[in-house]
């Protein structure tokens, strides 16, 4: 018999096993859709890896590291993207300009390509774009072989164009129209989930001023937040969930770190964010070289902004975070990667394209055009130099003979001098890094007070402005004058010579520059005013080459007195 405290409790457990289970209702929360963008900018043809980058570290220190190339980019992108299944590359412009002889001599096709393999989908365009004019850089879109330069296209092999749309919002022609699209839409998954990234893509306002006018010519920058704020209803009405800024116009840090900090963040960049319409979330940056993040909300930036750096030195990898039933943007962050050299594998269709050029450009290259006694280098804040003062003497050298303009001195904006050369042998690669533009060299004539004008204007109060530094115009042997910053503006140029005479205001000259100032390029608009204008088709690098090849000794730089007080 079952005793009853047992039945008991064998009646209360059936019982209980007859009662409804409750269990708790939890709402099941769906996870954020992560979209990722990897950004590059200021790449600059550097198809091979560049010379290492000098970073400084936490503990005060310095640090060099080899990194980038179109190979090890190419291999970081595509280990970047690994696991996501959201992603998409851009960049923000000068990917062509300033190239080194590998891309340079084959008017940058070879960087098309690689960007095209390495899988860039939106690319702003920056001011080098513009460096051989509109036609070129529609050439460089769609492909081709139209001749728009001194140097022949398809060098090596046919030229497709980009595979990515270059993007140029504040850029207009004569008709008002934008010469190139000015945004893109990118949609990253589908159905309700769906997400739409709208991109912008522009130049900084000032590109008139840093490219040859010839190559801007009939072309119209607009102001970088009002257009970009008038994009808005458009990609919102398209579908956009957010917006992203892809814009050549960016800040420098107090010192070139790995890019991952924001503090002391300054440069033009800056007056632009405040303008921009909050459906502008996220901006990619560039022009300055600098690498840096600044994440959403800091007190630099309350949106994300970012930069690259150059050269391809580092990648920026953006994650973007949306929520899957509104796709309201619900947070964001970014990082730049050292692309490094090699750990992250290679990327066999950009290395075949790299040794083909690689090998195409080497019998050029590797030949001997001159030769130096000593290194003559440049100045880094582009004030006279060596460099800067031997490609002066060189541009006078060629144009001296009256059939050849007959010029009596010759000025050169430092601005344009890339690099400094070695003592010793000179090859055409280290001519060609030095001054990679092929300007055409232009004799006129200048009245004395004309040329005193163009040599205040250097030193004017809106050039030290916008440059924070100060500029030279290097002139040639023979050409003398002092400067005092501190002076009033447009008087701070004084005792000015020409083989030891003072210039005579109302006397004429014959000056030789580059194309690029004659046309008023860095803001040097009395070269405009010249006249008698001779252009043989002179190529500035020609005559660099020809002057050091019976072999030179570097002058010295001190041909411009600075008097300004200390």
């Amino acid at each position: 018999m079952m005793r009853p405290a047992v039945l008991i409790a064998a009646l209360w457990l059936a019982g209980c096993a007859s009662l409804p289970v409750r269990t708790p209702n939890f709402e099941r929360v769906a996870a954020p859709i992560e979209v990722q963008i990897l950004a590059l900018n200021d790449f600059h043809g550097n198809l091979e890896p560049p010379s290492p980058v000098e970073l400084a570290t936490p503990d005060g220190g310095k640090t060099k590291v080899r990194s980038g190339g179109a190979v090890n980019v190419a291999a970081a992108l595509g280990a970047l993207r690994a696991g996501h299944a959201n992603s998409i590359t851009v960049s923000a412009g000068d990917t062509i300009g300033a190239s080194p002889l590998i891309s340079g001599y084959f008017l940058d096709e070879p960087t098309i390509e690689a960007f095209n393999r390495m899988g860039v989908e939106f690319n702003s365009v920056g001011n080098h774009e513009f460096d051989k004019g509109v036609a070129e850089l529609k050439r460089m879109q769609s492909g081709g072989c139209d001749k728009h330069t001194a140097r022949t296209p398809c060098a090596v092999e046919p030229f497709r164009g980009a595979s990515f749309q270059y993007l140029a919002a504040n850029v207009l022609g004569t008709d008002g129209k934008t010469v190139l699209p000015a945004t893109g839409l990118k949609t990253f998954g589908s159905g309700a989930r769906a997400i739409r990234i709208g991109f912008i893509g522009m130049t900084l306002q000032n590109t008139s001023n840093l490219v040859t006018p010839s190559g801007v010519r009939g072309l119209t920058f607009a102001d970088e937040a009002e257009t970009a704020n008038a994009l808005v209803p458009q990609l919102k009405a398209q579908g956009a969930d957010t917006i992203v800024l892809l814009i050549h116009q960016g800040g420098k840090l107090p010192q070139f770190t790995a890019g991952n900090g924001c503090d002391g963040l300054y440069g033009e960049i800056l007056p632009i964010l405040p303008k921009l319409d909050p459906a502008i979330t996220t901006v990619v940056s560039g022009h300055t070289h600098w690498a840096y993040v600044c994440q959403q909300g800091s007190p630099v930036a309350p949106r994300l902004l970012t930069s690259a750096g150059k050269n391809g030195y580092f990648v920026t990898d953006l994650r973007l975070r949306f929520d899957p039933v509104t796709h309201r943007l619900l947070s964001q962050d970014a990082s730049n990667v050292i692309v490094g050299d090699g750990g992250a594998g290679k990327a066999p269709e950009v290395q075949s394209l790299v040794q083909r050029y690689a090998e195409a450009i080497k019998p050029v290259a590797e030949h001997v055009v001159g030769r130096l006694t000593a290194p003559a280098p440049r100045d880094e804040n582009d004030a006279e130099s060596p460099a800067a003062d031997l490609i002066a003497d060189s541009m006078l050298a060629a144009t001296r003979q009256a059939e050849n303009g007959g010029a009596q001195l010759a000025l050169v904006n430092a601005t344009g001098v890339r690099i400094g050369m070695p003592g010793g042998d000179i090859t055409y690669a280290n001519a060609f890094q030095m001054m990679p533009f092929g300007n055409n060299l232009v004799v006129m004539t200048l009245t004395g007070a004309q040329l005193k004008k163009v040599l205040e204007q250097q030193y004017s109060a809106e050039n030290l402005a916008a440059s924070k530094r100060v500029p030279a115009l290097a002139p040639s042997d023979g050409f003398t004058y002092a400067i005092d910053v501190k002076r009033p503006n447009m008087a701070r140029v004084f005792d000015i010579r020409l083989n030891g005479e003072p210039v005579n205001p109302a006397r004429t000259y014959r000056v030789v520059v580059n194309n690029y100032v004659a046309s008023g390029g860095d803001g040097l608009t009395g070269f405009t005013e010249g006249s008698d204008l001779v252009d043989k088709g002179i190529v500035d690098l020609d005559a660099f080459v020809a002057w050091i090849a019976p072999g030179r000794a570097p002058p010295l730089a001190n041909r411009i007195r600075n008097a300004t007080p200390r």
